[in-house]
């Protein structure tokens, strides 16, 4: 099963799995006239149907190399056995492991009590904002700590880290001069989660492998 959500700008983002792909674009051409036209780049593949609606392709793991047909290379670049970090953050919670073929081999995962936002005003507001930042930052401090255990030694054997989650949080997280080597390895893309789990680690690790599809209207 694909997953699919809407996409900034109008059309939609599908991912597909390695194995699917060959078949989707297949179908792609079916329901949409054929294929017009196909550009590739060492980074992106722009499939345009004959009816004007376009396929593109961010590529997994760039750059694609090689030559023959750009979908061709694609399907076979996607396929490529690949070791990747996973770091998935939230405020609160967070889920760190290595994946192979989408299995996760390694893993840790961890929560910790952050308040919600209050209500209240004056000075026990205050109290409780400090309280809430104090408890975020020592999260965070701890996510960190365990990103450095489960990955820093991993890291020559990676071919990327993956991450998912809260922005803001990642951003602090990338701020932290020990998980430069980390983040230097990490894909653009960041993975829309729920609260960073187990379950959620093993989902991500195989959407680590998907390729992201922005389909759009001609």
């Amino acid at each position: 099963m694909s997953k699919v959500r809407t996409a900034a700008g109008g059309g939609r983002v599908v991912e597909v799995a390695p194995e699917r792909l060959a078949g989707w674009f297949d179908r792609f051409a079916a329901r949409n006239d054929g294929i017009r036209e196909t550009a590739a780049t060492a980074e992106e593949v722009v499939v345009t149907a004959g009816n004007g609606t376009t396929a593109t392709v961010a590529v997994p793991f760039p750059p694609l190399a090689g030559g023959g047909p750009p979908t061709v290379r694609l399907v076979l670049h996607a396929k490529r056995p690949r070791r990747v970090g996973l770091l998935l953050v939230r405020l609160g919670a967070h889920s760190i492991g290595v994946a192979e073929g989408g299995k996760v081999t390694v893993s840790r995962t961890d929560r910790h009590h952050v308040h919600g936002r209050s209500a209240a005003g004056g000075w026990s507001q205050q109290r409780f904002a400090r309280r809430r930042e104090g408890q975020a930052r020592q999260a965070l401090r701890e996510a960190a700590d365990d990103a450095l255990e489960v990955l820093g030694p991993r890291l020559p054997e990676l071919d990327a880290v993956v991450l998912g989650g809260d922005r803001r949080a990642l951003d602090e997280l990338r701020a932290d001069r020990r998980l430069e080597p980390v983040f230097s390895l990490a894909l653009p893309r960041i993975l829309d989660i729920s609260e960073p789990r187990r379950a959620v680690l093993d989902e991500a690790a195989e959407r680590a492998r998907a390729v992201e599809i922005v389909v759009r209207p001609g």
